[in-house]
């Protein structure tokens, strides 16, 4: 009792202390600057658990991109427009479809192709009949785009290539013609509907447009002004996003076609689209899991720090109590300490985590992937830890009695 009237009456008695922001700062990092090991042995426990965050979200984001592009790789982004088959008379898209088609929100790229009945030959000499099954088709500028296709040798159609008697051929009908290469400073020619068009450009295999690859493309105004081609497509190919994909199928047939939405063929999506989606939502739930467990870890590491370290420090705490320090100024140290502790160590387990991550993606040949969000929640996430961690410690150390604390050893 006699202990309590006497802190009672240093509270009461001692002129009230005020200390300016940088110096209640300074004061926070008294304990880091004075026991610098335990202070970097609690970051390293902070940096740990910020870079196993940040480690065990961006593999699984890293291995899910490279999934992510396999699936693309099967088209689930992209859909055909045909007319509908084994109708009579045969069915035309308007001439005007590929633009309505693009003018639809989502779509990112309409290309179209059109196939008006010619054969190619290698040589003027070729006898009747004798084509290969080389379909000749008349192409808009922007149709690899469309397909992901590439060019092996030469080049593609171009605004100014589009309107000059020039063809690009597919893989298949390039063996088939027995070209293996393009040479665009002698360029070789084929003829088409009894003209000649100089060969420019050879594509790689397009896996997701198998018939480009037995095609002879020509531009669209060549096909019109050289071959007599009516403007029709007779296949344009789209491309919009995942999340638009069945939305976007639903209006193509009334959007190509508005006359006649029924003869018009659409593609479903891709399987793979199916397949995307959850891979997708598995490790979204895999990544907030994960994410909660490491900061749990960190924030668990950092209260018992703190905690043992009000605990080492009851002398200390109470002779600046005893020397005129108030309740919150104890609180503001404390508090200041564990943010100070658990932004080092934030900052360097997001630095330590996002160089895992690069080594580990790098060794099975994924693209690099280290969500912002990872990154930003460690940070963020070490000073809420540093926050809520050092409220209860700093609240004990404030509550200390500075008679007892004194005089325990």
């Amino acid at each position: 009792m006699r202990r309590t009237r006497q802190a009672a009456r240093v509270d009461r008695d001692a002129a009230p202390v005020r200390l300016a922001p940088a110096d209640l700062i300074g004061l926070g990092l008294l304990g880091i600057r004075t026991r610098k090991a335990r202070a970097a042995l609690s970051a390293l426990g902070i940096a740990i658990g910020i870079a196993t965050l940040v480690l065990v979200t961006g593999i699984p984001a890293s291995s899910q991109r490279a999934l992510e592009e396999k699936l693309a790789a099967l088209g689930t982004n992209r859909l055909q427009v045909t007319p509908a088959p084994n109708h009579e008379p045969p069915v035309k898209l308007p001439v005007e479809s590929v633009d309505m088609v693009s003018r639809i929100g989502p779509v990112t790229v309409a290309s179209a192709t059109g196939d008006f009945g010619l054969n190619v030959a290698r040589s003027d000499r070729t006898g009747a009949g004798d084509y290969n099954a080389i379909a000749v088709v008349a192409t808009r500028t922007n149709l690899l785009a469309a397909i992901d296709g590439r060019v092996r040798s030469g080049r593609f159609l171009d605004p100014a290539m589009e309107r000059l008697p020039t063809v690009v051929l597919g893989s298949v009908a390039a063996q088939r013609l027995g070209f293996t290469a393009v040479d665009l400073a002698q360029p070789v020619q084929v003829h088409l509907g009894g003209k000649r068009f100089s060969v420019i450009g050879i594509l790689d295999p397009v896996a997701l447009a198998p018939e480009i690859d037995r095609s002879a493309m020509i531009g669209w105004e060549a096909a019109n002004r050289w071959l007599r081609f009516d403007g029709h497509p007779t296949r344009i190919y789209v491309q919009t996003t995942d999340a638009q994909v069945v939305a976007v199928r639903s209006v193509l047939a009334a959007t190509a076609n508005p006359e006649h939405p029924s003869d018009v063929l659409v593609s479903r999506p891709s399987d793979g689209l199916a397949a995307k989606q959850a891979v997708r939502q598995t490790y979204s739930s895999l990544l907030l899991g994960l994410a909660g467990i490491a900061l749990l870890v960190g924030g668990i590491g950092v209260a018992n720090t703190m905690y043992i370290s009000v605990l080492e420090r009851r002398r200390e705490i109470g002779l600046r109590r005893a020397l005129g320090a108030n309740r919150g100024q104890v609180r503001i140290q404390f508090v200041t300490e564990s943010i100070v502790l658990s932004a080092l160590g934030g900052t360097a387990g997001v630095l330590t985590g996002a160089v895992a991550v690069a080594g580990y993606a790098a060794l099975q040949h994924w693209p690099v992937t280290i969500p912002p969000a990872a990154a930003g929640a460690g940070l963020g996430g070490a000073l809420v830890i540093g926050v809520l961690a050092g409220v209860y410690p700093a609240m004990r150390a404030a509550s200390l009695d500075p008679t007892e604390s004194l005089s325990s050893v």
